[in-house]
């Protein structure tokens, strides 16, 4: 892995994502290397670069402080091309940073992550007056999620993060996408009362994104497991209804459940 150390100019960017107004990413780069990720074809950076380096932002925190004398407060999404709690933040703590001079102006924060080192930070989370944590959670078979996301916590790490912090008071929502192949109807109101049993109040759902690249490289992410690769085939990476059937047995579960769902885009 290549830790490089850079200066950023701007923390804050323009958000074209909708419910959020700006994005603040802490570095770029993703050490999680998720087979699926379509953030390499955002940056234009090579497949088989992603997951193998990090350029880490370490004057981000300073750069925000200024910014936010001037900013009016609008939601902030930590973060939108990469994880914000990435096993590098361990040592760097640039998301934590930035956490703390957001709080000073009590900026509405969104954070998405697959990581349970969230938790560090619940003393300052908990403090936000308008804050939500999403978890991204694409499947509950930790076997296959070792597969797709090899670096990010286990299932259960951060069914027991969202937990943790939903006990804090703290809004939090499910990012239930990309949905696995492997998923099946009859399993869907189960999974349901497990996020539920969690503490979230919102399921986000999507498709898998197949932009240029990602599904090479998912076939050759996959090819150890000959069942979970052939769901790929079938399901996935040809014309198929499975992520409409899906789609509308999860409206239908969670609205029994009394839970909300929202589509992705």
């Amino acid at each position: 892995m290549k830790i490089t150390e850079i200066k950023c100019k701007s923390a804050l960017s323009k958000s074209n994502l909708p419910g959020l107004e700006y994005c603040l990413n802490p570095y770029r780069g993703c050490q999680h290397s998720c087979a699926y990720c379509y953030v390499p074809n955002v940056l234009r950076i090579k497949r088989e670069e992603w997951g193998s380096f990090v350029d880490v932002k370490t004057n981000i925190a300073n750069v925000l402080a200024n910014e936010l004398k001037n900013k009016k407060p609008a939601v902030v999404g930590i973060s939108t091309i990469t994880d914000p709690y990435q096993p590098i933040e361990k040592k760097y703590k640039l998301t934590r940073y930035c956490l703390e001079q957001l709080l000073k102006y009590d900026f509405p924060i969104c954070i998405q992550t697959k990581s349970d080192l969230i938790l560090r930070d619940i003393d300052l989370i908990s403090k936000f007056s308008d804050i939500e944590v999403m978890f991204s959670i694409g499947t509950l078979n930790d076997s296959q999620r070792k597969l797709l996301e090899p670096n990010a916590s286990s299932i259960q790490e951060r069914l027991n993060a969202i937990k943790q912090i939903s006990e804090n008071k703290v809004k939090t929502s499910v990012f239930f996408g990309p949905i696995y192949p492997s998923l099946k109807i009859e399993d869907i109101t189960e999974i349901i009362d497990v996020f539920k049993a969690s503490g979230v109040s919102e399921i986000m759902i999507d498709r898998f994104n197949l932009k240029p690249g990602i599904k090479e490289n998912i076939k050759l992410k996959v090819k150890s497991d000959p069942i979970f690769s052939k769901l790929f085939s079938e399901k996935i990476f040809v014309q198929s209804e499975f992520y409409n059937k899906i789609r509308s047995n999860i409206y239908t579960a969670a609205k029994n459940k009394q839970i909300c769902v929202i589509d992705a885009f």
